[in-house]
This record gives C-alpha cells, sequence and structure tokens, in this order.
C-alpha cells in the first residue's frame, strides 16, 4: 500500500467500501478504461457493477434504502473511481447532486417519491443551470417559468448537462421572478425519459456534445419549449428557493470535482513512477537521474496536498458547517495540481506520451475539463477571496 492518499480516522466501514471499490476499479475499470474512452462508449457494464455495488446510494439516508454514507466516504469513492476513469465518476456525480438537494431541500412527499429509486439506481439525475450565453454568470439565466394554474410553463435552453441523455430526472434551475434576481429563481424536478430527441413533451435532448475528453458520459442541451410541469415538481414546494439550493449542491460538487483531481493525479503519478523504473537511458532507469527524480518528489507531494485539502472540505461539510471557503480551495488546488501532475506525468513518458497506445494520452485529455467544472479558476479564487474578507 502506498503512503499517499492515505486518510486517518476512517471507520472499518468506510475502509471496507473504499477497498472494494479499489479492487472494483483494477479489475473492472482499468483494463477497459482507455478502449471505451476512445469510442466514446458509455460503460454500461461499469454502471451496472456500481449500481450492484449501491453506489448511486452512497449517501442516500438508510431510510431510504441507501447506504447513509458521509460526503467524506463519497469523496474517497470518487477519488478511487476517477483513478480508473474520470468519466466514470462523472456518471454518479450529478446523480449525487440532486439526490443531496432532495434529501436536504426537497418535502416530505419528494424524498419518499425519488430517494428510494435513486438508491437503486432505477432513477438517474443530472444537474441543469448553465446556459449557452451565461455560463459563470448564474444570475443571467433566461429560461423562464410561468404559472398558469396549478402548473408551471417552462421555456428556454440549458447547456452542459453532465448525463443529459441517460439521466431520467433533472434538477433545474430556471427564472420564476425576473425582477426579483436571485431569489426569483426556482429549481424543478424534470422527469423525462433517458435518450434524445424529445424526451418529454415539450422538452428536448438534441444529442451528445463532442468533446476533447471525458468522453464515453454524455453531456447535452436541454430545451424547453412551453414544457408543463406541476407545480408539485418545484424542488421543496416553494417557489424562489432555488439558487440557494443549486449552491448547495454545486458546494458538494466541487468537493466530488476536488476528489476527480486526486484521482487523476494519482494514476498519472503511478503510471510515471512505473515507466520511469523501468526505462532506462544511459545504462540506468531514468527514475535514478535527479531530474526524473527531483520531478516524481513534486508530483507525489502535489498528489498528497489535494487530496488533504479535499478531505478537510469534506470534512467540515459532514460536521455542519460552511465549507464554500474549503470547497472552493481543494476545487482549485486539485485541478491545478491534477493539470501540472499530468503534464509531468507525460514529459516523463517522453514520445510515448504521445502515442492513444498508453494510458497517460488520455489523462492529459482529461485533466483540462477539472480546470472548469463546477466553476473555473477563476471563480473559485473570487469565492475564496472574497470568504477571506468577511473574516474579522
Amino acid at each position: 500500500m502506498s503512503r499517499l492518499q492515505q486518510t486517518h480516522g476512517l471507520t472499518d466501514e468506510q475502509r471496507e467500501i473504499i477497498a472494494t471499490v479499489r479492487a472494483f476499479v483494477d479489475k473492472e475499470i482499468l483494463p477497459v478504461a482507455t478502449g471505451l474512452e476512445h469510442a466514446d462508449a458509455y460503460p454500461q457494464a461499469i454502471v451496472d457493477g456500481m449500481r450492484g455495488l449501491g453506489l448511486f446510494g452512497l449517501t442516500i439516508g438508510e431510510e431510504y434504502g441507501g447506504l447513509g454514507e458521509s460526503l467524506l466516504t463519497y469523496a474517497l469513492v470518487v477519488e478511487e473511481l476517477s483513478r480508473g476513469w474520470m468519466s466514470v465518476s462523472g456518471i454518479v456525480n450529478t446523480h449525487f447532486i440532486v439526490a443531496w438537494m432532495i434529501a436536504q431541500h426537497g418535502t416530505a412527499e419528494q424524498r419518499a417519491h425519488y430517494l428510494p429509486r435513486m438508491a437503486a439506481g432505477e432513477i438517474r439525475g443530472a444537474f441543469s443551470m448553465s446556459e449557452p450565453d451565461c455560463g459563470s454568470d448564474v444570475s443571467a439565466i433566461r429560461t423562464r417559468a410561468v404559472p398558469d394554474g396549478d402548473d408551471y410553463v417552462i421555456d428556454g435552453r440549458k447547456m452542459w448537462l453532465t448525463n443529459g441523455g441517460s439521466a431520467n430526472l433533472v434538477a433545474t434551475l430556471v427564472k420564476t421572478d425576473p425582477a426579483a434576481g436571485h431569489r426569483g429563481m426556482t429549481a424543478f424536478l424534470v422527469d423525462k425519459e433517458p435518450g434524445f430527441g424529445e424526451v418529454a413533451p415539450g422538452l428536448t435532448v438534441p444529442g451528445k456534445i463532442d468533446k476533447m475528453g471525458y468522453k464515453g458520459v454524455d453531456t447535452t442541451e436541454l430545451i424547453f419549449d412551453s414544457y408543463r410541469i406541476p407545480s408539485a415538481q418545484v424542488l421543496g414546494g416553494t417557489p424562489g428557493r432555488g439558487f440557494y439550493q443549486m449552491m448547495d449542491g454545486v458546494e458538494v460538487g466541487r468537493v466530488n470535482v476536488a476528489a476527480r483531481g486526486c484521482g487523476v493525479a494519482r494514476r498519472a503519478y503511478e503510471l510515471a513512477l512505473d515507466y520511469a523504473r523501468r526505462r532506462e537511458t544511459f545504462g540506468r532507469p531514468i527514475a535514478e537521474h535527479q531530474a526524473v527524480l527531483f520531478r516524481l518528489a513534486e508530483m507525489a507531494t502535489k498528489v498528497e496536498a489535494a487530496h488533504q485539502m479535499t478531505v478537510m472540505a469534506a470534512r467540515r461539510k459532514d460536521s455542519g458547517e460552511r465549507n464554500d471557503l474549503e470547497a472552493g480551495m481543494a476545487k482549485y488546488l486539485a485541478g491545478e495540481y491534477c493539470k501540472e501532475v499530468v503534464e509531468d506525468a507525460f514529459r516523463i513518458h517522453g514520445g510515448y506520451a504521445y502515442s492513444t497506445e498508453y494510458e497517460i494520452e488520455r489523462l492529459y485529455r482529461e485533466a483540462p475539463m477539472l480546470l472548469i467544472g463546477e466553476g473555473t479558476a477563476d471563480i473559485q479564487k473570487m469565492i475564496i477571496g472574497r470568504r477571506l474578507l468577511e473574516e474579522r
């Protein structure tokens, strides 16, 4: 067992969960990940395996059929999954965020209706906040829901939905009172059929967005055209609370993205270390050359630092405290360090890193997503800076 990314203070059950997921990654994900990624193929067999392990219900309460585990346990599971293939962690992430939002903010009826089936993996969630013209400026969203009797009618266009095609439940942020600013935003629980095209009357998923990396998992748009939805589908039952609910989801999502960065960086380090031990120049392994040895030392330090900050952010949220500062720091650091560790692994591999036969080529295309997912590095620095200025 490597000394890197060790987490002290875990229960026996947590250690057992992490060990089970690690074994699953080694046996079921790593041998097939690069081939599936190059084919941009949805990893149905892997998803079925995760469902069998109960990972879709990892943080859902036991009263709803889940495992009732903490955000820390979830982050450590994501770290292991991302070490195998980052796209797999994306499949569970938006599901986890939606389940978290329903558990924290949903009505009793919404929790009873959705959470047992989400824990079983029968309902899979997607998270929709961004739009084509707003990016990180959430206040600029244009999708509008207008009351009509006991329903709302939604019109607009959402963007960058991970699992937008494969999910059958989408937590969607829209404006219900444009004049009220962030207090005029409402989150709706939108049911739909999995797939592409018209997935419900007035609701269309045009198709997958072609991406440079992060393949296998589908990323889509979502188009509302006079889509009618009952008012009972307002998350929590009261309009105008959507911004706060979504930000709560993003906060835990940032811990997830940080954990992804830790997992990808760990895998890049493992590949670099293994290659440096086997590759010889001038009669000895390149790991024994000081330039490579120093690079490996820097990589390992970054892997460990990102992991410990992610653990701290998760534990703070689990304690019931506000963790936007820690989550922003963890996401920022892990994303930047992941990029740097992957690039150093790329350099250690030399020309072979440019070949699609080597796993590092895939990681090199995947790492940039972590610089922008759940808020860019600049957004994280803005959050961090503002929170620091609030300190007395």
